[in-house]
């Protein structure tokens, strides 16, 4: 861990063989799990939630109270949101402090990837496994195993564990070209096939 060029609030908890890179910002009563990467100028917001082997590239912002389940990649200048209603001043024109608007978070299954410089709108979950492509603005819950694209996101595809575009087999199952895993899509969702 770089703590010494990093700044890393001491309440925060830091998993064993968590790396923290240069000028990232880690806040108040983040958890961070075990074996996390965070780049060099990510932003982790207090109370946020990280399981273990999650990447943040280098710039990604996490807002409170976001919460990444384990394996969870954030690519590059990717940001998850957390107001609905971003004001700077309330009506009345007096600047917003912390108690002028309740903080809503993005949830991230187990898996996901967030393409470099996505946005995830809150409130938002993005399923496991899935895929937000570069770019991708998230303004909708997005199921697990989906390849999202474009501004308004919108599903295009499945991918599977691995990554990869799924092809389609027959009848309602898909297959993974790098793995060869089988998965089934069943009333507009994908699972794996047992």
């Amino acid at each position: 861990m770089s703590a010494d060029i990093a700044d890393i609030d001491p309440r925060a908890t830091i998993g064993p063989g968590t790396r923290v890179w240069h000028l990232a910002q880690i806040r108040e009563d983040a958890v961070l799990g075990a074996d996390c990467i965070v780049g060099r100028g990510a932003y982790v917001g207090p109370g946020v939630q990280i399981g273990d082997n999650v990447k943040l590239q280098n710039h990604a912002l996490v807002y409170e109270p976001a919460r990444l389940g384990d394996g969870v990649f954030v690519g590059p200048a990717a940001v998850l949101t957390n107001d609905e209603y971003p004001r700077a001043v309330t009506p009345d024109g007096r600047l917003k402090t912390g108690d002028d608007w309740t903080a809503v978070g993005v949830t991230v299954g187990e898996g996901a990837s967030i393409g470099a410089r996505a946005v995830c709108v809150a409130p938002v979950t993005v399923g496991r496994w899935s895929l937000v492509a570069a770019g991708a603005v998230v303004t909708k819950d997005v199921p697990d195993f989906a390849l999202v694209v474009g501004v308004p996101a919108r599903r295009v595809g499945w991918v599977g564990r691995a990554g990869h575009p799924l092809q389609p087999k027959d009848d309602g199952i898909w297959l993974c070209p790098a793995t060869g895993a089988e998965y089934q899509e069943i009333n507009g969702e994908l699972q794996d096939r047992i």
